[in-house]
């Protein structure tokens, strides 16, 4: 259906139509609630289906991804599940661990209708004050923009040029970004 017609029917494209830009819209980082978990599950089925062009994630029979650890969320201390708004609406979501005093950025998601507006760097700079000290950032060296993101994104928190250094893990190469968010 043309995108003329379908207004004619009264359907209005709900994102791209007046796609706002981070100045205007109200962004949350929310704490997540063991009620919640549902809903981050479903974001994490979107999640790793973006994943999935850059790593090998199948399926489950179930036709899911899954996320086996996220009910740890609210089991280990070390573990903050975040939730994130704009303008009160479900724009993504943040998974947060530390380990041996190192804060890791263990998933970051961002709906595509949510992209490309400042609005990830808000929510990444946002959580990186939250919890102060040193942090740890890791992407699959095969998503480019997703390192482009994150070298842009941490360079700015950190008022200075932040390189990525290479690793390899089970057979995949990564780039781990190091800083110290002193918020």
């Amino acid at each position: 259906m043309s995108e003329r017609r379908a207004r004619h029917c009264g359907w209005r494209p709900p994102l791209n139509e007046n796609r706002k830009s981070m100045q205007s819209a109200h962004i949350e980082v929310i704490p997540a609630t063991p009620d919640q978990e549902p809903i981050l599950a479903n974001l994490l089925e979107l999640y790793a289906h973006d994943f999935s062009e850059f790593h090998g994630l199948e399926l489950g029979a179930d036709g899911r991804f899954g996320y086996t650890h996220l009910p740890l969320y609210w089991r280990e201390p070390e573990r903050h599940p975040f939730l994130v708004r704009s303008d009160g609406k479900l724009a993504g979501l943040v998974l947060v661990t530390s380990n041996e005093n190192i804060w890791d950025m263990a998933e970051f998601f961002v709906v595509r209708g949510y992209r490309r507006r400042g609005i990830g760097t808000h929510i990444a700079q946002e959580v990186w004050r939250r919890f102060p000290g040193q942090w740890q950032v890791r992407v699959m060296e095969s998503n480019r923009s997703a390192n482009q993101f994150w070298e842009r994104a941490i360079s700015v928190f950190a008022g200075d040029a932040i390189r990525s250094i290479r690793v390899e893990k089970s057979g995949q190469y990564w780039r781990v970004f190091s800083f110290e968010s002193n918020s």
